[in-house]
């Protein structure tokens, strides 16, 4: 196998790894915010307020991340692709 090939093989890997991780980062997102705002609800005495805020920007954080890893892989799909069409 080629240098080139097995570059071009592991930088496919590591973007499937990337979107894959998303499946995993999304949900730690908001289950951080959710017990965070817990925490402080019952510190604070506030509940459900904190609980609900932070709760959403779980959520929120979970949607920039994905939209981080979706800009970055598509990026550097559009890379591989010119790289492609410009020949061996």
């Amino acid at each position: 196998m080629s240098d080139d090939r097995r570059r071009r093989t592991a930088a496919s890997l590591r973007r499937i790894a990337d979107a894959s991780s998303l499946g995993l980062a999304f949900p730690i997102a908001m289950a951080i915010g959710y017990f965070w705002g817990r925490w402080l609800d019952r510190l604070l005495g506030t509940a459900p307020w904190l609980t609900v805020v932070f709760s959403i920007f779980g959520v929120a954080g979970g949607f920039v991340n994905a939209f981080r890893v979706a800009v970055r892989i598509g990026r550097e799909e559009d890379e591989a692709s010119k790289k492609g069409d410009e020949g061996p």
